[in-house]
């Protein structure tokens, strides 16, 4: 299992992932006031591992992950889902990942071919602002937190674009 802060990403902290022990297992640098929303996410030596970044150009909210440099996964968000948010997390191939559940309140799975493959929660925790990414063993750890970090961004930027809407309704 590993513990991620929620929300840091407004304001462009780094922070870690750690283990349920509290070990660090990677170093998340957060880049998310650069045009692109972009995370570099390091191992526990500091070597960068992977990275997360917002396409300019997609007609949906679209993230690209990058691992050890070469492209892993596009993180997009579903067009039509009705009463709740579904991203997928769309890998080279068959077998895509679906994020569905409560996204904006960090209670979700994580699922393959209809098969929970990772849960993401909250619930659990009275460290503030924490929440949980339990994975499988024979899933790929790095793409589901990366996947999830995706998520994270863009849930994030689509509550300041909200936001930004509403300040210039209001004036």
């Amino acid at each position: 299992m590993y513990l991620i802060r929620e929300r840091l990403f407004d304001i462009g902290d780094d922070f870690d992932i750690t283990d349920d022990a509290g070990r660090k297992v990677f170093h998340v640098n957060g880049k998310v006031l650069t045009l692109r929303d972009k995370l570099v996410i390091e191992d526990a030596a500091g070597a960068e591992v992977a990275s997360v970044h917002r396409q300019l150009i997609a007609l949906r909210r679209t993230y690209t992950i990058k691992i050890g440099g070469e492209k892993a996964a596009e993180v997009r968000k579903n067009l039509f889902t009705p009463f709740r948010d579904k991203y997928t997390i769309d890998i080279p191939g068959p077998h895509d990942l679906e994020m569905r559940g409560d996204l904006l309140d960090h209670e979700y799975t994580v699922e393959r071919d209809g098969r929970e493959v990772a849960s993401v929660s909250k619930r659990w925790f009275t460290i503030r602002d924490t929440y949980a990414v339990n994975i499988v063993e024979d899933e790929d750890h790095l793409l589901i937190l990366a996947g999830v970090l995706a998520l994270d961004l863009a849930q994030s930027r689509a509550e300041k674009e909200r936001e930004e809407k509403e300040r210039k309704k209001d004036n």
